[in-house]
């Protein structure tokens, strides 16, 4: 199964979304070649929930993919969900005529999120119901850990992105249990509609 995954913005997304989205697919039993769009390269969250941007990424690649996952921060915006299911609808009119899903989802509140539910040697003082209210946990909460670790001192690809993005994905499980709105929402959505594929 081949993927294509649009992330809002590519240069640090792609660390953390390739292994854990390799890892959901593993997790659901199918086969799949993942990769992430670097062309067009998408300069933030307001050009992925631009159709015409989308539009253009889906006619150049629909003939390629047999799954388009485009993957965005949710950022604090509760509307954000309405706009990817906007989208999606869009999509689907476009897709029509081909054996490509396309199927939107927003990390809750960043994709940096998905990558620290992997780990369970998180400070402990720090409260997972918090990490997941906070709009802003990439600088606090994700930073911190990998300074912690090491990896923000420029030598590590995505400032300690692709480390921790693929040790995550080994506990993707974790990742599920822990990310159940977003996550767990993507893996049964996929669930549902891969059962033909």
């Amino acid at each position: 199964m081949r993927v294509l995954i649009i992330p809002e913005d590519f240069r640090n997304d792609e660390f953390m979304l390739k292994p854990i989205i390799e890892a959901m697919f593993k997790s659901i039993g199918k086969s799949a070649k993942v990769r992430v769009c670097s062309d067009p390269r998408l300069q933030g969250v307001s050009q992925a929930l631009k159709w015409e941007r989308i539009e253009k990424i889906i006619s150049r690649y629909k003939g390629m993919n047999d799954v388009i996952l485009l993957c965005i921060d949710r950022d604090g915006q509760e509307t954000r969900k309405a706009k990817l299911e906007n989208i999606e609808a869009q999509a689907a009119e476009l897709l029509s005529a081909y054996n490509c899903l396309f199927l939107a989802e927003n990390a809750w509140q960043e994709i940096e999120v998905w990558v620290l539910a992997g780990f369970d040697d998180l400070p402990k003082n720090w409260s997972w119901q918090e990490i997941r209210r906070e709009p802003d946990p990439k600088e606090m909460y994700f930073e911190p850990y990998a300074r912690a670790k090491g990896l923000l001192d420029g030598s590590s690809p995505g400032q300690g992105r692709k480390i921790l993005g693929i040790e995550a994905a080994r506990n993707y499980s974790r990742i599920r249990q822990f990310c159940p709105e977003d996550i767990g929402n993507l893996e049964d959505r996929l669930k549902a509609q891969l059962v033909n594929f």
